[in-house]
């Protein structure tokens, strides 16, 4: 059950839409933020908040790859593998950190400390291979950057 913060949380968001449709991509960062994840318990209480059907919730939940469906680790990296990213080597950044990691893409070290995920596109173009971890940008990225970043958080 979402926490009364929370709950007042999404009520406070869909006051500034003017439909409760409009509204559940933020709300989902609240149940993401909450339980670690989306959870179907939190997918119901967001449409009970907002008074919309479940189906609703579920489908945006599921189209966008930012939420995540099930738990993942204390850092959640998060590569980009779309057309920039891949040109400049994105495929051998995933490799670096898989192997550095010891875990493949979808996994989650033993220690729960990271999840190793690739993503369509994060929107930096510009600054490929990139990656995020939780909610930060490492751009231009190379073995020896991402070996600094890795050990950073270790």
């Amino acid at each position: 059950m979402l926490s009364e913060a929370a709950a007042n949380e999404i009520k406070e968001i869909r006051k500034r839409y003017a439909t409760a449709r409009s509204c559940i991509m933020p709300c989902l960062y609240v149940v993401q933020r909450e339980y670690g994840y989306i959870t179907e318990e939190g997918m119901r209480e967001i449409a009970k908040i907002l008074g919309v059907q479940p189906v609703l919730v579920f489908e945006v939940s599921t189209f966008y790859t930012m939420y995540n469906k099930k738990p993942v680790g204390k850092y959640h990296v998060q590569v980009c593998t779309n057309i920039s990213c891949s040109i400049l080597d994105g495929e051998h950044i995933v490799d670096v950190i898989s192997r550095k990691l010891g875990i493949k893409v979808k996994e989650t070290t033993p220690d729960k400390k990271f999840t190793l995920s690739t993503v369509e596109c994060l929107g930096s173009c510009g600054t490929a291979p990139m990656m995020q971890i939780n909610d930060k940008y490492y751009e231009n990225l190379n073995d020896a950057k991402v070996e600094d970043i890795l050990n950073g958080l270790r």
